[in-house]
């Protein structure tokens, strides 16, 4: 048991891939907040079911859950979700963000409460958790305790590489690696790692929207698309092996792990003053032909 004794907070571990993480984390033997507001897909509703679900599975198991329906994109409820693993575990080890809808639309279809909704529970709904989490192991630190934590923040492919229908999602997810790439400079000195994954997995959110490529295969086949496929390296990451990991984004699906490589100095050119304008075409083409072509390419 890789993670025996280690406390992980899991965000909307009700259903999809935060119930295997929250339940892969129990098996290795951690103490587990599962944290689910039990909305509907686009976030309506809610209810105690699923997050309840989960931890009375987890204590079937043998381990040790509670549940927590705190609404992790408000300081309040971010900060008591922190409270609750401390108090209920007396410590946090690890943070899981996980939690997550759509409201999927074409970019001029796209309404403002659209764009502030899916931004507000993705990108607001990490920052919170990791700041209140972050304020507790500097703390912890500071009065001279040892701290070992980790952060597993997740994006997605729409937010590494974009997706059609979903300009809101993918602002909120590239908002993510850019929170985790700072997240693990900065909170590094108080012995905290940063990481993100971007998952494929068959979910609520993604066996509609790619109802194809997430059909489950026939008898006998390789699931690649089980969400309990991605959790095994979500556990790792919160686990004390993964120490020397951080400021990672990792694609994960089935059994495949990619490293993801994000932007980078590529092919430069200067001449030591400003340029004029006509000047610029020219140089622009030498660059991008020296340059690696764009993933996914558009318009070909």
């Amino acid at each position: 048991m890789i993670c025996r004794d280690r406390v992980a907070i899991v965000t909307g571990a009700g259903r999809g891939l935060g119930r295997e993480h929250a339940l892969e984390f129990a098996r290795q033997g951690a103490k587990v907040v599962v944290n689910d507001l039990g909305v509907s897909l686009s976030g309506e509703g809610g209810s105690a079911g699923p997050a309840e679900e989960v931890a009375a599975e987890i204590r079937a198991l043998g381990g040790e859950a509670v549940a927590d329906r705190s609404d992790i994109a408000t300081d309040e409820g971010a900060r008591r979700l922190v409270t609750t693993a401390i108090e209920r575990f007396g410590r946090l080890d690890v943070l899981v963000n996980n939690a997550g809808f759509l409201r999927d639309r074409m970019l001029v279809n796209l309404s403002e409460e659209e764009w502030d909704a899916v931004i507000r529970v993705h990108l607001k709904g990490h920052f919170l958790p990791l700041k209140h989490a972050g304020l507790h192991w500097r703390a912890e630190s500071k009065a001279g305790r040892p701290v070992d934590a980790r952060v597993v923040n997740t994006s997605s492919g729409a937010g590494l590489l974009g997706s059609v229908g979903q300009s809101n999602y993918s602002a909120a997810k590239a908002g993510i690696v850019g929170l985790t790439l700072v997240a693990a400079a900065e909170l590094g000195r108080y012995g905290v790692t940063v990481n993100a994954i971007a998952p494929a997995a068959r979910t609520r959110m993604t066996e509609q929207v790619f109802a194809e490529t997430m059909a489950a295969p026939g008898e006998g086949g390789f699931d690649a698309m089980a969400p309990e496929n991605v959790s095994p390296l979500v556990v790792w990451l919160g686990s004390a092996e993964s120490k020397d990991v951080t400021g990672r984004v990792f694609e994960v699906e089935g059994g495949r792990i990619c490293v993801m490589e994000g932007f980078r100095h590529g092919p430069a050119t200067g001449k030591g003053a400003r340029w004029d304008p006509a000047e610029i075409g020219p140089e622009v083409a030498k660059l991008l032909g020296q340059a690696a072509k764009p993933e996914p390419v558009y318009g070909a």
